[in-house]
């Protein structure tokens, strides 16, 4: 795991291992960490949102809701740049690609949250 950290701030490493794949492949890796990277941003933004635009919530829902999403958003761009490295080091390798649960377990979590704040507004669980 520490090597394939040091591969983020050092991509140039990747380089020196197996073969340069067709770089189609290389720049669809790329727009895939970029797709990511837009998640990332979106459940940041979705934090942001929460304590701007729903005041009316509870301070305590809201706060945790918020936090959920920021944390969510910093763990999608972190898995975003973990799985390009990985991704591009099993295509220099010529390896079968990586598979990851984490859009399963991503998934889970939006679900997650948007119930408990559909729940939240219906019920109007306001602050007062």
């Amino acid at each position: 795991m520490t090597a394939t950290v040091r591969l983020w701030l050092s991509p140039g490493r990747i380089r020196g291992e197996g073969t340069t794949p067709d770089y189609r492949f290389s720049l669809a890796n790329e727009r895939t960490f970029l797709a990511w990277l837009r998640t990332a941003l979106a459940l940041i933004g979705g934090g942001f949102a929460v304590v701007q635009f729903l005041p009316e919530l509870h301070r305590s829902f809201r706060t945790a809701l918020a936090a959920l999403l920021l944390a969510s958003g910093a763990l999608c761009a972190l898995r975003a740049v973990h799985h390009w490295v990985r991704v591009e080091r099993a295509m220099r390798r010529g390896e079968d690609l990586p598979l990851s649960r984490f859009p399963a377990v991503l998934t889970a979590g939006v679900v997650l949250i948007a119930a408990g704040t559909l729940v939240a507004v219906a019920t109007g669980w306001a602050s007062r």
